[in-house]
């Protein structure tokens, strides 16, 4: 078993937290991560280019000249590629399929593979509650500060996808308290994937115990 530090809303410790090891003592798999990753954004992108080739554009059905006689060069159709509104040459369509298919037990292995190489960076935070019974972003300001005080300082920088702060199940309130500072997100556990971790520097993991019985029950 692994132990992790547990902090409170006030950035002081308050106890320890046991981590199986097959969860958060993976070795590091760079070029497992590296294909998920890509498969993940692969599927992910939309298919937004789309030209028409000259059957598809309006208009040129009829012979602009005649072929011979006017000194100009021969041409069938206004429709030609080589024409100014004419259609276009091999063009990108949105009959292109990007996606890329992964294995369940990669993404698991992966996810958990990052998972493992953040806390051994210092960059997982197990806090056991932020309690927030209303809307108030000067609390979760607060919070947050407390927690770089506790040695987690670049989660106040003014720049980039600082924080994920992750819940056993979403709470409105505090997902509306954070939702307003820069660099900030919050999620349900159960939802987040392999890009979350990698978009975010810090992931805290309120409620550690329940927290825990959610990451081993992606496992099975």
């Amino acid at each position: 078993m692994i132990e992790a530090k547990v902090y409170n809303f006030e950035g002081q410790e308050f106890g320890q937290a046991e981590l199986p090891e097959t969860l958060f003592g993976q070795k590091w798999n760079n070029d497992l991560v590296h294909q998920v990753a890509l498969s993940m954004q692969a599927n992910l992108r939309r298919v937004i280019a789309d030209t028409k080739d000259r059957s598809q554009v309006r208009g040129g059905g009829k012979k602009p000249w005649r072929q011979k006689g006017t000194g100009q060069a021969r041409h069938g159709s206004r429709r030609s590629p080589i024409w100014i509104g004419g259609g276009v040459t091999h063009g990108p369509t949105k009959e292109k399929n990007y996606s890329q298919k992964i294995n369940q037990k990669m993404k698991v292995k992966a996810f958990f593979n990052v998972l493992s190489r953040k806390l051994a960076d210092g960059e997982v935070i197990f806090v056991q509650d932020l309690p927030l019974a209303t809307t108030k972003t000067k609390q979760a300001q607060i919070y947050l500060n407390n927690l770089a005080k506790a040695g987690f300082e670049r989660i106040n920088y003014k720049r980039g996808k600082r924080v994920l702060l992750t819940w056993p199940k979403i709470e409105t309130a505090a997902t509306k308290s954070f939702q307003n500072i820069p660099g900030t997100a919050t999620a349900s556990l159960r939802d987040i994937n392999l890009l979350d971790l990698l978009n975010y520097k810090y992931v805290v993991l309120t409620k550690p115990a329940e927290s825990l019985t959610i990451l081993q029950n992606k496992v099975k």
